[in-house]
């Protein structure tokens, strides 16, 4: 490892030397040492000079190389991505009798999900916190055509727990398939409003840890089954809105965290992230965390109150997502559009929000 090390130094410090070499002037001196090496302080003054030249031209050429390159390479890449949509829509994973873990089962995304797979003849382990509402989705589950469901009352941001519901998984079926996380909790305060500040590391715990536990423990089971992650993240993980900044951060943490985990498990553990937008679940329904720490519905919100797009259908491309593959998931898809927004021109989404969206304000003053 120490030779390898020294290896890369070594050819580190000759591509380093070329780019001083081009530039240096007649009376720079370079001492140098085995295996590593020290510069005289004119060198090093130098060298960042090269470098700040460097960046320089890459900043100058990349830009629009890399628009020139992509323009001519759009119409194969996307050629490429519709065979494979097409060829992995054919001969898609069937999940008959296979083993399928669903957090946050008890409403909202993850019980729609857990009735695709049912549809699918899959074996479901639902997951929440609220075991009595888990009772009937089960029912519906196996109405639907699902081989069998089990229900398991615990909470994903307990490690303990989480080990828990992933072993008996193992016990009763003796494999894991898919995990589907979809446990998720929004607030609707500005940052600055919140009275309680134990209210941070509980959206943070439900919206990232509380999808990373069950990862961490369900990873060996699915590494042997060469099975699949689907995560329930947000188009807030990269269009943040205002009074969502924990949630936001939360979520985008979440994405970056599997998108790293995706190259470190390659192809041997497939991930599939579903990003939505305003959709129908207790979240649009008043499900919020509030300023005082209280998990609370409200009648009324500070705006107009709105159902969202159909949960059915987003779980409905969830599982066919999941089936086929996919990476990604989006609903709705012209989402889409504010992304070149959000890099070409940010300050129009500013004053949109700034528009649409009022920061402050005051509270409806009743609770369902």
């Amino acid at each position: 490892m120490m030779s390898l090390h020294i290896h890369v130094c070594s050819q580190l410090f000759f591509y380093l030397h070329v780019i001083i070499t081009l530039f240096k002037p007649l009376h720079l001196h370079v001492q140098l040492t085995h295996p590593l090496f020290s510069l005289s302080i004119p060198s090093q003054l130098f060298i960042e000079e090269a470098m700040d030249f460097l960046n320089f031209l890459l900043n100058l050429l990349v830009p629009p190389g890399s628009m020139i390159t992509l323009a001519f390479s759009w119409p194969a890449l996307c050629f490429l991505n519709f065979c494979e949509w097409l060829c992995n829509s054919i001969y898609g994973e069937d999940m008959d009798n296979k083993v399928v873990i669903i957090t946050g089962a008890s409403s909202g995304i993850g019980e729609q999900i857990a009735y695709e797979y049912a549809l699918r003849r899959a074996n479901l382990t639902l997951v929440a916190r609220r075991e009595h509402r888990l009772r009937g989705i089960a029912e519906n589950a196996k109405r639907l055509g699902a081989r069998h469901v089990m229900i398991m009352a615990a909470d994903v941001v307990k490690e303990d727990d989480c080990r828990r519901f992933v072993n008996e998984t193992i016990n009763v079926f003796g494999r894991v398939d898919h995990l589907v996380n979809t446990v998720s909790l929004g607030h609707t305060f500005c940052f600055e409003e919140a009275t309680d500040t134990s209210v941070f590391p509980v959206l943070l715990d439900i919206n990232f840890w509380g999808n990373v536990y069950p990862t961490f423990v369900a990873l060996p089971y699915l590494h042997q089954s060469n099975g699949r992650i689907i995560i329930n993240a947000s188009v807030e993980s990269w269009l943040p809105m205002p009074r969502m900044s924990l949630y936001a951060a939360a979520k985008a943490a979440l994405v970056n965290f599997y998108e790293t985990l995706r190259f470190e498990l390659k192809d041997e553990v497939g991930i599939t992230i579903a990003t939505h937008g305003w959709i129908g679940s207790e979240m649009t329904r008043g499900k919020f965390m509030l300023e005082e720490g209280a998990e609370m519905q409200w009648k009324e919100e500070r705006e107009v109150q709105v159902t969202g797009g159909p949960v059915e259908e987003f779980a409905r491309l969830i599982v066919s997502g999941a089936c086929r593959g996919d990476a990604y998931v989006k609903f709705p898809s012209w989402y889409d559009v504010f992304l070149l927004y959000r890099v070409f021109a940010p300050r129009v989404l500013n004053w949109a929000f700034r528009l649409l969206i009022s920061p402050q304000g005051t509270r409806g003053a009743s609770l369902m």
